[in-house]
């Protein structure tokens, strides 16, 4: 099992950035893939952006240009600039056993973009 655990979020105004962190311990392999999900008030959860070190990253289409999503071996970081009233959302980090697509969430951390 990996321990995830949020922090960064709170309120800005529209166009403005935040830096989301997330740091991971516990049971880690290289081939894990760590994430990004979203929540926002009565829509499904949805991934944002994802990362596997030495292979890929991809973006929701929503937050392509806009949110950078980036990690080191204990740590995953969320810059999200220009952001829109549409962020507003609870954010989870993630980490994602590739053999078994077992996914390991931390606690969410609220991100409210409000004039």
């Amino acid at each position: 099992q990996v321990q995830v655990v949020e922090s960064g979020g709170g309120l800005v105004e529209p166009g403005g950035s935040l830096r989301l962190s997330c740091t991971l311990s516990g049971n880690r392999f290289n081939s894990d893939i760590l994430g990004w999900y979203r929540q926002a008030p009565g829509k499904q959860r949805e991934l944002v952006a994802s990362l596997t070190f030495g292979t890929m990253i991809e973006y929701a289409d929503s937050v392509k240009g806009r949110f950078t999503i980036s990690g080191d071996t204990d740590n995953l970081y969320l810059q999200m600039n220009n952001l829109k009233l549409e962020d507003t959302a609870v954010y989870y980090c993630t980490s994602q056993r590739r053999s078994t697509m077992y996914i390991d969430w931390g606690q969410g951390t609220q991100v409210t973009v409000s004039s």
